[in-house]
């Protein structure tokens, strides 16, 4: 039979209105896990934590270092004469300790441009500049000092000079205990016509150190 000029050879299967298909399961696919930085893993765009690594042990700050005791080796001498306890005069020789004890504490606070002029010729005595002075102390954690009675006074050539007895104790950035012994001394001008007020302050004129031994265990 032949067939009718514009029909189609393929067949098409009818559908009925108003059925649809329903649409089968939809598959979500996986993402593979990434490995970050941190030692997490990252998976499916979520962030999970990784069991921590056992944790470092806790570290104990250094014990504070402490002088040895008057009387000891390494402390100031055990003199046990009371102190007066009378107001004393800046050019007295308890005025002198005064400047050294307010010398140390300033190290003590890192004042070191205050501490730096204490010494004379406005700092100069020193021996170095203001900030090498200040660089020279930039190695300590802690820098004290324990500062005993002051000698006599002496006069030489138109100045006085008196001596205080020093005990320094800290600690070096690097850990290292520190301990030294020794003494500041003390210059200011005799009370000489012509002499200006700042001339006749005591200011600090060497200080002698030398490492000594720390407290002795007991």
């Amino acid at each position: 039979m032949a067939s009718d000029a514009g029909a189609s050879d393929a067949t098409v299967a009818p559908s009925n209105a108003g059925d649809t298909a329903a649409p089968g399961p939809r598959e979500t696919p996986s993402l593979p896990s990434i490995a970050t930085s941190d030692g997490t893993a990252r998976s499916g765009g979520s962030h999970v934590a990784s069991a921590p690594a056992n944790p470092p042990a806790p570290v104990n700050p250094p014990a504070p270092v402490s002088p040895p005791a008057p009387g000891t080796p390494g402390g100031l001498p055990d003199d046990r004469t009371p102190l007066s306890e009378a107001p004393f005069t800046p050019t007295s020789a308890q005025g002198a300790a005064n400047v050294v004890q307010t010398y140390y504490a300033l190290l003590g606070e890192r004042r070191y441009a205050d501490a730096w002029k204490l010494w004379t010729q406005g700092g100069q005595g020193s021996g170095m500049t203001a900030q090498a002075f200040e660089a020279s102390f930039t190695q300590y954690e802690s820098y004290h000092a324990n500062i005993g009675a002051p000698g006599q006074i002496e006069g030489a050539a138109g100045s006085l000079f008196v001596s205080v007895p020093v005990v320094i104790y800290g600690r070096r950035k690097s850990g290292e205990a520190v301990h030294e012994l020794g003494e500041a001394t003390l210059r200011r001008v005799n009370d000489v016509p012509g002499s200006t007020p700042e001339q006749r302050a005591w200011h600090l004129f060497k200080i002698d150190l030398k490492p000594s031994p720390g407290p002795t265990a007991r």
